[in-house]
């Protein structure tokens, strides 16, 4: 029998949240009861801050975040940034550039002020948030790299399919940046160099004494990989990408049925 971890990460869209973006009663109860017996429970995610609202109200209490995929760590019941590795804007410039130039239509946007506003090019397609106040069209790409960036997103309605158009983006910013994906739509995310799932919930554990060996991590695409590959134990759900499925140690089953919740009653013995 494994020793029962001491800190529970998780990622949030297809993983903890069902395909309509709703968490369930049960999956935050089992949440809510996992804290309260004093095992610290991280929400590791692509999003930025300012949508992290519309999970927290769904919670039983805010829970600590790695965010952009690991570019920002937040502690919501402070309102307060630990932690922020954001893309220079030189480096975004030379980003930008090499993108422009290795991908024909690509769009862009960036995640700004540790991901409370974001700027767009006015070609960028909007998904979610695109009436919210703290979203901008750009009058100049300049202004894409005028500050400094937690995420840069990249979008090319050439290259549909997400695996491919992340190695094509991959490949034009080697050595330069990390480029990822958490989407099926073809959204390509981009960190600093070293900036991962993983290494924002390195620093995190670090802080509060935790080891690697301790954390049991949950994920479902590839922005997850570097975290399960890095955690003590890694379970993806059924719905998850292969690239997640591959390095997991567990699978169970998927973010519509409460995979998660149901992994962690076995382990903690809750029901």
């Amino acid at each position: 029998m494994e020793a029962t971890p001491r800190l529970i990460a998780s990622d949030i869209d297809g993983t903890l949240l069902r395909d309509d973006r709703t968490l369930s009663a049960h999956t935050a109860a089992v949440l809510a009861r996992i804290s309260a017996g004093g095992t610290p429970v991280v929400l590791v995610t692509g999003r930025p801050i300012r949508w992290l609202r519309l999970v927290y109200d769904q919670l039983a209490e805010p829970l600590p975040a790695v965010c952009a995929n690991g570019a920002v760590v937040y502690d919501p019941v402070n309102d307060e940034v630990l932690r922020a590795d954001p893309l220079a804007p030189e480096l975004l410039a030379e980003v930008a550039r090499r993108l422009r130039a290795e991908v024909p239509g690509v769009s862009l946007a960036v995640e700004i002020v540790d991901g409370r506003q974001m700027r767009h090019e006015a070609h960028y397609p909007l998904r979610w948030d695109a009436d919210e106040a703290a979203i901008r069209v750009v009058e100049h790409p300049d202004e894409l790299h005028s500050l400094p960036a937690v995420k840069l997103l990249a979008r090319a309605e050439a290259h549909p399919d997400p695996d491919r158009f992340t190695q094509l983006v991959a490949e034009a910013l080697t050595g330069l940046a990390e480029a990822t994906h958490s989407s099926r739509s073809g959204l390509v995310e981009i960190s600093a160099v070293g900036v991962t799932k993983a290494a924002g919930l390195a620093w995190y554990c670090h802080r509060i004494g935790v080891e690697a060996a301790d954390v049991l991590a949950f994920g479902d695409m590839p922005n997850d990989v570097p975290m399960l590959t890095w955690a003590g134990r890694a379970v993806a759900v059924a719905n998850a990408h292969p690239a997640v499925r591959a390095v997991a140690d567990d699978v169970t089953s998927a973010n519509s049925t409460d995979g998660v919740a149901t992994y962690l009653e076995k382990v903690f013995g809750v029901d």
